[in-house]
């Protein structure tokens, strides 16, 4: 029997939920949340009133006045509030309904003060991807997510005053990680054939590829993007990527279910990649000294025309969500109230914005410029990108007649490729090679060869609404069911985590750390040593804290 996503969950006391950031992103999760459970989407945290009002709207308040615990400018002030309710709670006044469970969903280089500002309130934490932008911000959330870990255990022993649950125990958390990867039906099918069924025996190699898509990766890590430089986010490799190397440690580094094993850490790691089109000098000649679309003699040969791209592709079709909504959150309403001409002037508007070469360069840096020539601008990131992972064998035994026999797991070989210039958008493929057999999947097949038979058998997966193939609303519905078992049943938040997110603090960092690796391999042309360098860059370092 395949593994089978259970169905929409009704809690009888459903998590209180609150959105950080109502973003694409915020708005995603509480979509997955309301269409997966009967969670309560009950708070809000966004500082651009327009979007909160906007999100407020359609997940929380409806067509009410909102209630002064609903929305939030900031994280800040939802500490605040929270705060002081607890106090009022304990000193006998009857309170409103606490947040149970967060979605960080603010910009990558915020994660790292949102999530160890909130932490010390003891509620269940799920940051979207990636974890944060560096090793470092990465090893300070890990710091702090383990510290009230730590708290919580000197809580239960009655070491310390803190927030305890109605058995007089300290409050254990969830930790989630928007690997949505990891949740989707095809990828979880995909994952029982390999390491459960063993349809293929032993796995030897793995090629996994994600096509980013040409006019998507000029709309988030170009010109238009809030992507597309690492000094101000984060190299692209984690912060388009992270999922997919996240893929590879699940499916390879990671023990099956419902086993003691320990995970089969790499060996070595190396990566390649650079800028190679999206740079001034592959700018087309005839585009000349312009830095907009709009005032480009190019832009009607040009295939990456802003005006192309977001109206004549996009908003002309109806399309008002992403990526023209990125462009202008209002849209959608300006379409709506008074039409595609109303909405395409207010794009056109959009896309006019440019710079001047008196421009501070921190004005230029600080938003994204969605006109902006794809070859004239201050990206940084790759366009491609191949990382390479080696496993070594499991120590090699003897058996009873003195033979080298090999009794744990083999050495094997993964190999990621990200690139921008591909028709298909995100829809991840790849083969997996085996002692027994071999696989090709793509986003919405699986084909196994029978090396023995000669047979090739074809699953096609449920294919699920919502994005990422149902991975957003996989990943919500079990963070909260794991939620939900702590709160509710007694679980142990480790063993929530195990059996509902498949996934803890721990895996979660490993796979950032392995992004970071691989990126110090690229830009130092060198073969990394995984196990030296955990040693030195990871453990050396949380051992100094």
């Amino acid at each position: 029997m395949f593994l089978k996503a259970p169905g929409q969950q009704s809690f009888k006391n459903p998590p209180h939920v609150l959105i950080i950031g109502a973003g694409s992103r915020g708005s995603a999760y509480a979509s997955a949340t309301r269409s997966s459970t009967n969670a309560v989407i009950a708070a809000v945290a966004e500082p651009i009133e327009y979007k909160r009002i906007e999100f407020g709207k359609k997940f929380i308040w409806g067509a009410e006045e909102p209630k002064p615990e609903q929305q939030f400018s900031d994280w800040k002030q939802w500490v605040k509030f929270e705060e002081t309710r607890r106090q009022r709670e304990r000193a006998g006044e009857k309170v409103e309904k606490g947040i149970d469970a967060v979605f960080v969903c603010v910009l990558d280089e915020m994660h790292e003060e949102v999530v160890c500002g909130i932490a010390p309130l003891g509620v269940h934490i799920c940051v979207e991807k990636p974890l944060s932008t560096s090793l470092e911000s990465c090893m300070a959330i890990y710091r702090s997510l383990k510290g009230e870990d730590e708290k919580r255990e000197s809580l239960s022993n009655g070491q310390v005053d803190g927030e305890v649950n109605g058995n007089g125990k300290a409050k254990e958390t969830v930790f989630g990680i928007c690997h949505v990867l990891r949740y989707s039906p095809h990828n979880m099918m995909l994952r029982q054939l390999v390491l459960e069924r063993e349809v293929i025996g032993d796995i030897l190699s793995i090629e996994h590829v994600e096509p980013v898509g040409w006019w998507h990766f000029s709309h988030s890590y170009v010109s238009r993007g809030n992507w597309r430089k690492e000094s101000t986010t984060a190299a692209s490799l984690l912060t388009k990527s992270c999922h997919d190397i996240d893929f590879i440690m699940w499916m390879l580094c990671s023990p099956p279910p419902n086993t003691s094993t320990e995970p089969h850490l790499p060996s070595f790691l190396t990566s390649t990649g650079s800028r190679k089109f999206f740079r001034k000098e592959r700018k087309p000649k005839a585009a000349g000294d312009a830095t907009n679309c709009l005032s480009c003699p190019h832009e009607q040969d040009c295939d990456y025309s802003a005006k192309k791209i977001y109206l004549e592709n996009q908003l002309k079709y109806g399309n008002t969500g992403w990526p023209v909504k990125i462009v202008n959150p209002e849209i959608e309403e300006c379409y709506k109230s008074f039409g595609i001409e109303a909405a395409s002037e207010k794009l056109l508007d959009n896309l006019r914005e440019d710079y001047s070469p008196k421009t501070p360069l921190k004005d230029i840096e600080s938003r994204p410029w969605f006109g902006r020539c794809v070859w004239e601008s201050d990206n940084d990131v790759c366009d491609d990108q191949c990382v390479t992972i080696t496993w070594d064998d499991d120590p090699i035994s003897n058996d009873e007649d003195g033979r080298p026999v090999l009794k744990g797991r083999g050495a094997k070989t993964a190999q990621f490729h990200m690139v921008a210039f591909t028709d298909k958008i995100c829809q991840r493929r790849g083969r997996i090679y085996g002692t027994k057999g071999e696989i090709e999947y793509d986003s919405s097949s699986i084909k196994i060869h029978d090396f023995s038979t000669g047979y090739t058998k074809v699953h096609h997966p449920h294919s699920a609404g919502g994005g990422h193939g149902g991975g957003d609303e996989g990943l919500a519905r079990q963070f909260l069911m794991a939620v939900e078992a702590v709160d509710n049943q007694g679980m142990l938040a480790a063993d929530a985590q195990r059996k509902f997110l498949g996934c803890d603090l721990d895996e979660a960092f490993r796979s950032h750390a392995m992004v970071f690796a691989a990126e110090e391999a690229r830009k130092e042309r060198k073969v990394v040593d995984w196990k030296k360098w955990w040693q030195d860059q990871v453990e050396q370092q949380l051992q100094q804290r």
